[in-house]
């Protein structure tokens, strides 16, 4: 399957990095299954919750669940643990074939970059994993901005940083929050589905 991108002249592409750039996806749910179970969350994270979610800030996800189930599961160290977890299997990354030569292939020609839901140490860990680090010179993650995805706030920055105008940057997303970020930029988007990976 390949990547279907709108016939238009953009000036800048920017890409949100798992489940986009890189398949770690898996990795990042086997991390939170871990860290709820060793806080004792009295809830199940089911995978379609955590697909759901995708591109939302881990505390914000935690804090969500809390108020659908009515518990109080420290958000901060659940986020903490996970990161640790997901930090040792950094290694077994791989890249989103499809996307990584898309990526390569506007090396030199076009700005890029990658804004992501996840800590910049794990999104740069990922790219560097995966030997796309170097295409990437700006990374905007939700502490850069007051508010992360499905808010346009990440998106806004990434074209700011670039010089470009918002209308002119297309956005390359896995997960639902950063679709509604795109379209709230007023970008367009392209969507990547889970059968690229």
């Amino acid at each position: 399957m390949s990547l279907q991108i709108p016939d238009y002249p953009f000036q800048a592409y920017i890409f949100d990095c798992d489940g986009t750039l890189v398949d770690s996806m898996p990795l990042h749910y086997i991390a939170w299954v871990e860290a709820l179970k060793q806080h004792d969350a009295p809830y199940e994270f089911t995978e379609e919750e955590f697909y759901a979610h995708a591109g939302m800030k881990e505390q914000d996800v935690v804090k969500l669940l809390n108020a659908k189930h009515g518990a109080n599961v420290d958000p901060v160290s659940v986020d903490e643990l996970k990161m640790e977890i997901f930090a040792r299997r950094i290694p077994e990354v791989q890249a989103v074939r499809p996307v990584a030569e898309f990526a390569r292939s506007l090396e030199g020609r076009f700005p890029m970059a990658v804004a992501s839901g996840s800590e910049e140490s794990t999104v740069r860990g990922c790219l560097t994993a995966t030997g796309l680090i170097d295409l990437f010179p700006i990374i905007i993650t939700p502490r850069k901005v007051k508010q992360g995805k499905p808010a346009p706030d990440m998106f806004l920055l990434a074209a700011e940083q670039m010089g470009i105008a918002p209308s002119e940057c297309l956005v390359l997303e896995d997960g639902n929050s950063g679709i509604q970020a795109a379209k709230a930029a007023g970008m367009q988007h392209v969507f990547v589905p889970r059968t690229l990976r």
